[in-house]
Formats: structure tokens, sequence, C-alpha cells
């Protein structure tokens, strides 16, 4: 089962804040937990740093392993003099049953402590009175700026719910930035809309920092569907939006509508952008003309390619060219995809996959990488990879069609310095003995065709023209 740490991606010491409302001092000391003693990427610790640029109820700190309150950099001092293993809560001075948040000075100095014995730090900065959602005053988030990663946390058990103060912290401000009125029912695009905005879910979230969303509470398939909604809505604006039911320890008891029923930890779906990569650089030398130019359905082979990519939601399509790269940029020049022009592509497959990944974003969830001459894979399929690949965050996804491979394939990001490391006319396929691979069944034997002669393009066209093949 994927753990939050795996869905926020954390493979090596970084400093966190979490935000909104909704279960953020759930998904924090959760976190902190997943990350003791546990392998993650590059990272084993078995000490985890958390504090608070608000406050934390006092009753929070029995979730940690060790508490210290703090007020002057001599206590931060004496803290790291003899810095205990497990989970270490820094805060300030205990004030009517909350504990008061570091000052700036005082953060920067757990900070630094944190980069000194390289350790994760996870931070509480935002306040929500209990409430499932909120927006930000004026004075909120209080994010400090040497933030790596912002979390922004939403509960969705706010949605269906009338817009008032038991259900929202600042609604007036929720309704401003929604739109709605005070006392509407809150939908998934109202909330959607509040993430998005600069004044809502993205506000003072550092320029460099990493971007999610954990939409918690998803507790029924409903609001599961609605994070799904929500989660394709504000993509754009995050790396990753994350739908979860967390809980600090499995069988928590939660009360619902009067019943009494527990929530399991798990997370549901981590959704994140996923690039295309149509590798269409080649020279087409057994077949003796460019394959990826060759007439099928009225339109090149490489736009029907491109076109299966846009519609399935990949996000870049790149289409990595180098022969024939003027008149394969001609017969997609009018689609939203980019070309990168591999002027290495004589050295073999594996120069393209570099130049396909190296022009992905830096964030990338993954990428599927698809063949310029094989115009007969179906958007459905692309995505069935992509909803498969938002489960779990697998390695290598590709589908399997009579026991064999097929075509395309999804990397995850984490296999990009594998296949950054290619040389020669190899693909991604040499992966598949280090990385476990998720296989998909599909039932289109024709996916396997494979054109490299004229008689194959032959032999494709008359399969294609039977009625109902390829419909």
């Amino acid at each position: 089962m994927l753990r939050l740490i795996e869905a926020l991606r954390v493979i090596q010491p970084t400093s966190i804040a979490f935000v909104g409302a909704g279960g953020k001092t759930t998904a924090l000391f959760l976190a902190a937990k997943n990350l003791l003693n546990s392998t993650a990427g590059q990272m084993v610790t078995s000490t985890v740093l958390v504090t608070t640029s608000t406050h934390l109820g006092a009753w929070q700190a029995e979730q940690a392993d060790h508490f210290f309150s703090a007020t002057t950099i001599e206590d931060i001092d004496r803290i790291k003099k003899d810095l205990p293993g497990g989970v270490i809560l820094i805060t300030g001075e205990k004030e009517d049953e909350l504990l008061q948040g570091l000052s700036p000075k005082l953060l920067d100095q757990v900070q630094r402590l944190a980069d000194e014995r390289n350790l994760p730090l996870l931070m509480e900065a935002d306040g929500a009175h209990g409430c499932p959602l909120k927006a930000p005053a004026e004075h909120e988030p209080a994010i400090p700026e040497f933030s790596q990663h912002v979390v922004v946390v939403a509960g969705l058990l706010g949605l269906g719910k009338p817009l008032t103060k038991e259900w929202v912290h600042r609604p007036e401000h929720f309704a401003e930035l929604s739109g709605l009125r005070i006392g509407a029912e809150i939908t998934w695009e109202a909330l959607a809309k509040v993430l998005m905005s600069v004044q809502g879910g993205l506000k003072n979230i550092p320029k460099a920092a990493r971007r999610s969303v954990l939409l918690n509470q998803a507790d029924t398939p409903e609001l599961q569907s609605q994070g799904k909604a929500i989660s394709d809505c504000i993509i754009t604006s995050y790396d990753a939006s994350i739908i979860a039911s967390l809980s600090i320890m499995d069988g928590e008891m939660i009360g619902a509508e009067g019943q009494k029923t527990y929530r399991q930890n798990e997370i549901h779906s981590v959704v994140e952008s996923i690039g295309g990569v149509i590798l269409a650089a080649g020279g087409s030398s057994r077949f003796g003309v460019p394959k990826q130019l060759l007439p099928w359905k009225g339109e090149p082979f490489i736009r029907h390619v491109a076109l299966a990519a846009l519609r399935a939601g990949l996000d870049p399509v790149v289409v990595v060219v180098g022969s024939s790269a003027e008149e394969i940029q001609a017969a997609v020049n009018d689609l939203s995809v980019r070309i990168v022009d591999n002027t290495e592509w004589k050295n073999g497959l594996s120069s393209s996959i570099k130049a396909g990944i190296g022009s992905l974003p830096i964030n990338i969830g993954g990428a599927i990488f698809l063949q310029g001459d094989q115009p007969q894979i179906p958007h459905t399929l692309i995505r069935t990879l992509v909803e498969a690949h938002q489960s779990d965050l697998h390695s290598i996804i590709a589908p399997q069609i009579d026991g064999q491979r097929g075509n395309p394939v999804l990397f995850d990001s984490r296999t990009f310095p594998d296949l950054l490391s290619l040389v020669g006319d190899v693909g991604g396929r040499v992966l598949f003995s280090n990385y476990s691979v998720q296989w998909i069944q599909w039932h289109d034997p024709n996916l396997l065709i494979d054109i490299d002669t004229p008689e194959d393009y032959d032999k494709f066209l008359k399969i294609y023209s039977q009625e109902g093949v390829g419909s």
C-alpha cells in the first residue's frame, strides 16, 4: 500500500510545510512516523524534526516521541547537544492549551539544525480551528521562506455542506474566492477555484518549493470521485494532488452522521502530470522512406500518434525529431506539442530518450514513450496506463498483449536517471530487469504490428481496411 511519504515523493531530507485545513496535523505526524527508520529513496533517518510557525493543540504533543519548548536560541542549542531519536516536536511555550509557534529567528535555527544533521523538518504553518476547509486571512499562511515543499490540505467532508463557519474557517473569504454566497452548498468546483487562487491555496508558497495538494477525508466513493475531478482541474497549478483518507493510526474511530465508522490509512490516488515523448527521429533505413510520414486514414502516422497522446491528457507532449525533422514538424505544427530536435539521432534510440526527458518539466510524475510509427495505439490505452500509475506510482507500467510486451510504456520519474544513462541503440526495455513492472492486460493483437518494410505496411493497411477494425 502506498504511504504518505511515497505519495509526497519524499526521497531525501527536506523541509515540508503543511497548510490549509482538514487534517494538517494528522498528515504532518503521519508523514513523520512514515519517515522514521524508513528507506525513502536515498534517505534513512531515525530522527524527524517537527515544529510549527503558528500553534498546535497541547494535546497533540502526545503524537511526538519527545517534546521540547524553546523560546531562545540557547534553548535550541541545548536541544541540539543531546538530540534523541524519534519524532522530535519543538514549539514555543504552552498558553491556554495551545503550543505557541516558533519565531522566525528560532525557525531558522531549527532549520539549520536539520541541515547540519541531514534530517527532515516538517512544519505546521496554518490554522483552521478544526474545520475541514478554509481560506487564508491576510497574515496567513505563515510558510517559512526556506520551505522546499508545501502541502496544501483540504478536507473533502466539507463538500456538499453549507458555506458557514461550522464547515469553513473564514467563510467570508472563501465565498469571495469561490464566488459562492454564504450558506450556499460547497461544490467541488468552488473548492478547486479556491485551491487554484493565489489568494487561496497558492498563497505564500515559496517560488522554488514543490507544491502538493492533499485532498483528505475522501472516505466514500463519491468523495473520491469528486477528489479526482478537483485533481484533474487543479493539476496545472500543482506538482501533485493526493486523494486520501488519513488517520494517525489505522482503525481510528470517526463519527459520520451519528454512526461510528473506522477510517483506514489509505492513499486512494496520486494525480500528477504525465508527459508524452513521441520517438520520431529515426531514419527508417529498412523501409526506405520516413515511416512517421506514411499516410493512414488521410493523415500521416505521426499526427495520429500525437493526437492520441493529446486526447489521453498527456502534458506536455514532446515530439523528438532528427531525420526528416522539417517534414515531421510540418505534420504536427498546428497541434499543442513541443518539437525537440535530436541532432545526435544517428547515435541510436537512447539519444532520443535523453532528448525527450531533458525537455520535460523537472517535477513531472513520469512519461509515456510512444513510437512515431505506431498510429494504431488508442488514446484509451494511454489513459489506462496513466490511471494505473495514479493508484500506486509504479516504476514501469506496460501493456501485455497475448503474453507479449506491447507499446506504449509508462516510466515513473524515479527511473529517469537510469534512462539518461542509456547508451547506443537501446531503449527502456533494458530497465525491465531492474524494476518491478506492472502489466496491463490489453486484448488487441493488432497493437503488436511492427512496420519495418513496405510489405508490413501493406499488411497493416489491409487489416485496418476491414470493417470495424480501428474504429
